[in-house]
């Protein structure tokens, strides 16, 4: 009989991103798209932004993740599958041990991980070139 693999499920969303993350007990791989997380973002900083949950939690090493993220831009991208891994991680964390006196939620709280970033952009208002840029004053 194989072992079966447990699956630890998140939907992260930044800006107008949303990203779907699998955790799966593994050795750190981290895929974005089907690619290679250092291929896909060309930031470092992007890159270190995004594992950041696994570090705090020390599971670096003892998870894989695979995400699926669609819209926006780089960015909002890597904030949506860092939301994600935070919400697998609490799931996880949930399952193994509710009681626990250190849990995740409290170290990625402390971090400020575990709150969604409202933040979107503002819709463009009829007669402004922006959302609040008007247009240049002529005096003649």
């Amino acid at each position: 009989m194989a072992k079966k693999s447990v699956s630890y499920y998140g939907t992260g969303k930044r800006k107008s991103s949303i990203a779907k993350v699998t955790l799966t007990e593994g050795t750190g791989k981290i895929v974005v798209n089907g690619v290679d997380v250092h291929e896909y973002f060309p930031f470092e900083t992007k890159v270190m932004d995004l594992a950041q949950p696994l570090e705090l939690t020390n599971m670096t090493d003892k998870f894989d993740v695979n995400a699926t993220v669609t819209g926006g831009g780089f960015s909002g991208q890597a904030g949506a599958v860092r939301l994600g891994i935070v919400k697998a991680l609490l799931e996880y964390d949930s399952a193994s041990d509710p009681d626990s006196e250190t849990s995740f939620r409290k170290i990625l709280k402390s971090a400020g991980l575990v709150t969604r970033d409202s933040r979107v952009k503002e819709r463009k208002k009829p007669g402004l070139k922006k959302a609040r840029r008007a247009p240049q004053f002529s005096k003649r």
